[in-house]
């Protein structure tokens, strides 16, 4: 191939097919994902066994469940900024390494506190790298597959809180509920080494960051060898139309992005605290209704495999049809399953399926928020975006997990936890559609 005298990257990106390192991109994001969704939805798992082990009470494990969700929330708002300031590969490597040694240091407590302080540092790492691997693969993508390619690697997540389940159960039997942390930490380490030397970095952001010529012609050539040399001259068109915004959170709630980012927060407010009081307290509240710990275990792991079919199937009714009413649709969903639960699930079968249908549901809702975030902003606020619908989401999260110790001090039944999930869902269909009336008509045709 001869190289051309102009490349536009955005239109270079997405009239091309999916080269090999794309899909080396998106491999080395699903792995990520897989062990975000492991360490992330651990706690779950090892709670019945904690609780056990340790003598406690129930509901005083709220302060650790919530512990991990704060971290989470304080990672996602620093690194996005972070990434749009050094870049998305140099924070992703450093974020895994951070939570792989964390959740290492969470098999060494001796009590509560010391296991609280490790799995809110932990959160800190993982709140870090999962809002900038979602950029990092939206920038990577063309933008006809974007969504699909968000959101099937965020199948990967909820892989991962699955095997946490089928995985912990044979841990902790064997050795320990320790052993579910070493896990959780010697993974992402290794994982780590093999990021340092093969994720790539976006190369929409190498052109807004400015970065030197010779590494975008790297970069290009190796996407499409001979495309480019030093004597290209190397432009993005990337929302030609609209005026140029400048870094930093507040650009978010400025002009045309204001409505849409509330409405987006809101939706992911919702849909994290549903997710994170399932996750964190489903087994648990399944036990206490008479299961046992191998059923209460494999309950959640039916949650989270629900969620890994809706991850991959999302994003490819997003890209075919139009993206603020799929998910609206996802969120309807998990507020009838959620109904059905509560009121005619009779049986452990009858109710595997129905987990298995809210799964799919409420996790394709929440990656369908993040890919309308992926699509809402433009390359130079893009990791600071998405990340801070992460950040709000686990804003939600930590309330859910806290509003789960609260229900098992009242001793909530699952009917009433389950009628209690209408109203949040519900709630993020209003938003979702406000974005689609009124902030996509004031910000036009935003794309890319």
């Amino acid at each position: 191939m001869s190289p051309s005298n102009v490349v536009d990257v955005h239109t270079f990106l997405d009239a091309r097919p999916i080269g090999r390192q794309q899909w080396l991109v998106i491999g080395l994001g699903l792995l990520i994902l897989v062990l975000d969704g492991f360490d992330t939805m651990m706690m779950g798992f090892i709670a019945p066994a904690l609780v056990q082990d340790w003598g406690l009470q129930r509901h005083v494990l709220g302060p650790l469940m919530m512990s991990g969700l704060v971290g989470l929330s304080l990672g996602s708002l620093f690194a996005g900024p972070l990434a749009d300031r050094f870049g998305r590969r140099v924070v992703i490597i450093a974020s895994v390494a951070f939570f792989g040694f964390w959740s290492l240091a969470c098999a060494l407590a001796q009590d509560l506190t010391m296991l609280t302080v490790a799995r809110l540092l932990t959160g800190v790492g993982l709140g870090a790298t999962m809002p900038n691997i979602t950029t990092l693969l939206a920038e990577c993508a063309p933008l006809r597959r974007r969504s699909t390619l968000v959101t099937s690697t965020w199948c990967g997540f909820a892989f991962g809180g699955a095997m946490g389940g089928v995985l912990s159960e044979y841990l902790i039997e064997d050795y320990g509920w320790q052993a579910v942390f070493v896990a959780g930490g010697l993974m992402p380490l290794v994982l780590a080494l093999v990021l340092a030397m093969l994720l790539p970095e976006s190369l929409r952001y190498m052109i807004q960051a400015k970065q030197p010529q010779a590494r975008i012609v790297a970069a290009i050539n190796a996407l499409a060898p001979g495309a480019a040399n030093l004597h290209t001259r190397v432009v993005s068109s990337e929302h030609s139309g609209l005026v140029a915004v400048r870094q930093g959170v507040g650009s978010l709630v400025r002009g045309p992005y204001r409505l849409g980012t509330l409405m987006i927060w809101v939706a992911m407010f919702a849909g994290f605290l549903n997710l994170y009081l399932l996750s964190n307290w489903l087994p648990i509240t399944a036990q206490s209704a008479g299961m046992s710990l191998s059923q209460a275990a494999i309950i959640g792991a039916v949650l989270q495999l629900g969620g890994a079919v809706g991850d991959f199937s999302v994003g490819l009714k997003m890209d075919r049809w139009e993206q603020n009413n799929v998910v609206s649709l996802m969120f309807a969903g998990s507020a009838v399953v959620s109904v059905l639960i509560a009121l005619w699930a009779d049986g452990a079968l009858a109710l595997y399926v129905l987990v298995f249908c809210l799964g799919y549901c409420m996790m394709s809702a929440n990656a369908g928020c993040f890919a309308l975030a992926a699509n809402f902003y433009p390359t130079a606020i893009r990791a600071t975006g998405v990340s801070w619908v992460f950040g709000i989401g686990r804003t939600g999260a930590i309330l859910g997990a806290g509003a789960g110790a609260v229900m098992m001090g009242w001793n909530w039944s699952i009917t009433q936890i389950f009628l209690f999930l209408c109203v949040p869902a519900l709630g993020a269909v209003i938003a979702i559609q406000c974005k689609r009336l009124v902030a996509s008509r004031a910000l036009g045709a935003v794309s890319g």
